[in-house]
């Protein structure tokens, strides 16, 4: 059994969290330059078994599409021609962002630890990863 990736796309970095072999912990992983977002996977991809990618599926409260989701599409076209033997699946990403905001601040970090964006994105895929666990543990 291999993992399980998650990612919060954004246009200048992305967060991304990963689970154990057995696919039952989600943890933040790392938070990456969108640039350099295929590099990444090569090299993590070399060291570790991936089964699934599950991107983020950025939505608005009435389900309306973001404007990023063009620039999600085309990443999603590459990632797939680059790793064809990965699964990608989309969750819908509301609110994401939101809530690890606030599981940061209740974690105790001080200010500047909670204004740290890159945070706030490994946090919003740990929790887009978390919810696609439960999803499919039903």
């Amino acid at each position: 059994m291999g993992q399980i990736l998650a990612l919060d796309y954004g246009r200048a970095r992305c967060g991304i969290a990963a689970t154990d072999d057995l696919q039952l912990i989600a943890s933040g992983l790392e938070t990456v330059a969108t640039a350099e977002l295929l590099s990444f996977f090569q090299k993590y991809t070399k060291q570790n078994l991936v089964e699934i990618l599950v991107v983020g599926l950025p939505t608005d409260l009435k389900g309306n599409l973001s404007e990023i989701e063009q620039d999600i599409l085309k990443f999603i076209n590459i990632f797939s021609n680059e790793f064809p033997a990965i699964k990608i699946d989309r969750l819908d990403e509301r609110f994401t962002s939101k809530m690890a905001s606030f599981f940061i601040s209740q974690s105790g970090k001080n200010k500047k630890a909670r204004q740290d964006k890159g945070l706030i994105d490994k946090m919003s895929a740990t929790i887009i990863l978390q919810n696609y666990l439960e999803k499919i543990k039903k």
